[in-house]
């Protein structure tokens, strides 16, 4: 009898369990905010198009996980750390958001991942490129998911060294993911024999770069290294190629170069400049086939930053999928337990400290008598291992890092 009554409840356990799933969803919905900079200086590189990546995402999924709705936010940060943190705190408040994605400028991530630990929420990083997001400033409540300043610095930096170019002048961005870039950049030149014989710091944003390239032509430097990005990188390139600091002897290394950035300025500007990357849209059948379709909507090719806010998004609607709940830590937790094997990645994986390691890249900007269209733009010369790619556990200062 006891046998019988036990076997009944469990079997009405099974019945009911996708409807408790279903309730452990706060408000019977799944929130995501995006929160980029959607008309300013990273607009290209994340942006709207980023946005687009996400609904894309959404949509894949089927709009709904275990019978609750998707809904998606978006905000202009404006590149302000004030704007950013004012809006996830009322997203949090008023909207009872769970996903904040997207963030782009450094600063507005590191506040608005301290308002994420405080308010219990989760956020995944896919356009800030600091370090120290997942180094100094890690916390249980976000995940850094494409890219950061240093497999940008160990790719490109290392290998311009290795090819001889031992002195350096550093054009910087004035916050904390120049900062970060600058620093990264410095210890790998000098821990390749290279020297860095000057750097700048210019505010954020900069329109006018003369001051900066006329200091960096007269450094002497053979290597001019640009730790910017988004339009500072590019109106950087363009006053130096104006300026004629290529054809006077010295490289320009392109130390966060993004895709659209490349478009913008055109081949014959950047042609042979050597850059890391996450991403590609030409490196396979799955990644050309993703990309199609994201160049249906926008009329333009993804950058990594974009590929990654799909990637990411789906990673984690799968995770709320599996653990039928939108609690942060048990998100978290089953995001870490499951490899990322998509477009975007093969055997990604997040470790504790929050960063999410995958394969990067080093590539090369064809000259236009190699490209065969508007995109074509990368060859790439070699994949930088995951393990190789980002910071060693056995350097990190984040505190969730055990030993």
């Amino acid at each position: 009898m006891n046998i019988t009554k036990h076997a009944s409840l469990t079997a009405a356990a099974l019945l009911l369990a996708p409807s408790l799933a279903h309730a452990e969803i706060s408000g019977d919905v799944v929130k995501i905010g995006y929160l980029a900079d959607m008309s300013g200086t990273y607009r290209d590189l994340a942006g709207p198009g980023g946005l687009e990546a996400l609904n894309m995402a959404v949509e894949d999924f089927g709009g709904e996980v275990n019978g609750a709705p998707i809904e998606v936010l978006s905000a202009d940060d404006r590149n302000s750390a004030d704007v950013g943190a004012n809006t996830v705190r009322g997203w949090i408040d008023q909207d009872d958001v769970d996903l904040v994605a997207g963030m782009v400028a450094s600063s507005v991530t590191i506040a608005v991942t301290k308002i994420l630990e405080q308010q219990d929420k989760l956020g995944i990083v896919s356009g800030s490129a600091a370090s120290s997001i997942t180094n100094e400033h890690c916390t249980p409540n976000h995940i850094h998911w494409v890219y950061d300043t240093y497999p940008m610095a160990n790719g490109t930096a290392k290998a311009i060294v290795d090819e001889g170019g031992d002195t350096w002048f550093l054009l910087t961005a004035d916050y904390a993911f120049g900062h970060a870039l600058e620093s990264d950049v410095e210890t790998v030149v000098k821990e390749n024999g290279g020297e860095i014989v000057g750097k700048v710091r210019h505010p954020f944003p900069t329109n006018d770069f003369s001051s900066y390239i006329l200091q960096a032509q007269g450094s002497g430097a053979k290597i001019v290294g640009l730790a910017n990005a988004g339009s500072d990188t590019v109106n950087a390139l363009t006053t130096a190629s104006q300026f004629g600091l290529v054809q006077s002897g010295q490289t320009l290394a392109g130390l966060l170069i993004f895709l659209n950035d490349v478009q913008a300025l055109g081949l014959d500007v950047t042609q042979g400049l050597q850059l890391t990357t996450g991403w590609y849209w030409d490196m396979n059948e799955e990644t050309r086939e993703w990309a199609d379709r994201y160049f249906e909507r926008t009329q333009r090719m993804p950058t990594m930053v974009q590929a990654g806010v799909y990637s990411s998004t789906l990673h984690y609607l799968n995770a709320v999928a599996e653990t039928g709940s939108d609690d942060a830590a048990t998100v978290r937790e089953q995001m870490a337990a499951t490899p990322v094997n998509d477009m975007f990645a093969s055997d990604g994986r997040i470790r504790e400290d929050g960063r999410m390691i995958h394969d990067m890249y080093l590539v090369e900007v064809k000259s236009p008598s190699e490209s065969e269209g508007e995109w074509d733009l990368y060859e790439i010369l070699r994949t930088i291992p995951a393990e190789e790619a980002f910071r060693p556990l056995s350097e990190s200062q984040c505190s969730l890092v055990k030993g």
